[in-house]
């Protein structure tokens, strides 16, 4: 199960990546159609993720144990999304054997370690930064 699940995760991450480069290349982040912008299922559909960001987060908020981490993995999932989320996954599931149960990767603690989600932070903001100096007015 522990393959599947790091199998999982580099296939989010990687396919995350690529789309959101593609995207990137295609238009710029700001650049959304006003009749996109206030479409109700647009509207629905970021509703629906960030409320999915959320919940990983309360899980991820359970397993750190450093406020500092906490603070930085939910402004890194906010603002990458699934490729924070899939960041994390990882990390966990490297973190223990192919061998271990799932119990272990699900029900262990950290001590709350901040350099990964402080450089993820940093590159989320980055990216929001650069995309609105970069929007066409």
């Amino acid at each position: 199960m522990i393959w599947f699940l790091r199998l999982l995760a580099t296939t989010v991450f990687a396919s995350m990546l690529a789309v959101t480069n593609w995207a990137g290349f295609q238009c710029g982040l700001f650049d959304i159609p006003r009749a996109v912008a206030t479409h109700p299922w647009f509207i629905a559909t970021l509703a629906d993720a960030y409320w999915g960001f959320v919940a990983f987060f309360v899980w991820v908020a359970w397993k750190e144990r450093g406020a500092g981490a906490r603070v930085l993995w939910f402004l890194a999932i906010m603002l990458l999304g699934n490729i924070a989320m899939a960041v994390y996954a990882l990390r966990e599931l490297f973190a223990v054997e192919a061998s271990d149960s799932l119990t272990e990767v699900i029900s262990r603690r950290n001590p709350g370690y901040v350099l990964l989600p402080a450089v993820l932070t940093v590159a989320g903001a980055a990216v929001y930064v650069l995309a609105w100096s970069a929007r066409t007015p």
